[in-house]
């Protein structure tokens, strides 16, 4: 073997220890600085999303996906400074990325969703609506799926992007909501006798609001009964009570009053044909 003189070895040292550790050096105050950076700016974004009221949810996740993304360009700097051929690397990363892009496709729609539900906030926690085929009270929205309890308290785990891609009826929107509510009379019976009857029992009411003014009228002459429609404003928590309620004490009272409700029937006549 051969032996290294003082010389060779101090060449060495210059040539090859030296700014290796100054890379190493450098590599590691970029990796250090740099993670204390990602922190300073995720967090600032993290507290100026919690001032605009984003979901938390939503703002922990964007976080760690800053977080993670900022950190793969300082790991990337880091490794630039050791000498690492970083293009090849973002080569590989990105065929990586693409080829999961693909196999993923369902659930990176599912999460675009998830995402565009907890910024927009169609509904919240706790609203009734009507989405992606299901009808329930929402118990959580994620950022692949939603989760609902509907009316018979069985648990339903709905996909965002089912969600986002149809419409959105949130029951739950507004504070008022119009019962719509229909009653028959029979043709022989009193009709404004029955119209007042129904503006009595929609006064009597004192979950119905007065504003704005509730609407009994005439709707339509139909084959076998004149037809009622009662149109009373409540207040969204009484909505279903007021027209159960209602609808029974509207039979009990024409009841009470001689007022008919038809019912779909058929009159059968029988003629006697006498024999040849």
């Amino acid at each position: 073997m051969p032996d290294f003189t003082q010389d060779d070895m101090s060449k060495y040292l210059d040539d090859y220890i030296i700014p290796f550790a100054i890379n190493f050096a450098m590599a590691a105050i970029i990796y250090i600085v740099g993670k204390i950076v990602v922190k300073i700016i995720v967090s600032a974004v993290g507290k100026l999303m919690a001032k605009s009221q984003y979901d938390d949810m939503l703002i922990s996740f964007l976080k760690a996906i800053m977080n993670a993304v900022l950190m793969l360009f300082v790991i990337i700097a880091a490794l630039n400074e050791l000498g690492v051929d970083t293009t090849s690397l973002a080569a590989i990363i990105a065929a990586a990325g693409l080829a999961i892009g693909l196999s993923l496709q369902g659930s990176l729609q599912n999460f675009a969703a998830g995402v565009m539900l907890l910024v927009f906030r169609p509904f919240k926690k706790g609203d009734f609506v009507d989405a992606g085929g299901v009808a329930g009270t929402v118990v959580s929205v994620g950022v692949f799926s939603t989760i609902m309890n509907t009316p018979d308290n069985k648990e339903i785990i709905v996909p965002n992007g089912n969600i986002y891609g149809g419409n959105i009826t949130n029951f739950s929107a507004k504070d008022t909501r119009r019962v719509d509510m229909k009653f028959g009379i029979g043709y022989g019976d009193d009709l404004l006798k029955a119209k007042k009857l129904l503006e009595e029992m929609v006064v009597a009411d004192s979950r119905i609001l007065t504003e704005p003014a509730p609407q009994i009228a005439v709707a339509e002459l139909g084959d076998s009964s004149v037809n009622f429609v009662v149109r009373p404003w409540v207040n969204s928590g009484d909505y279903w009570g007021v027209m159960f309620d209602f609808t029974e004490a509207v039979k009990l009272r024409f009841d009470a009053e001689g007022i008919s409700i038809p019912f779909p029937q058929m009159d059968v006549h029988m003629h006697k044909q006498d024999a040849a």
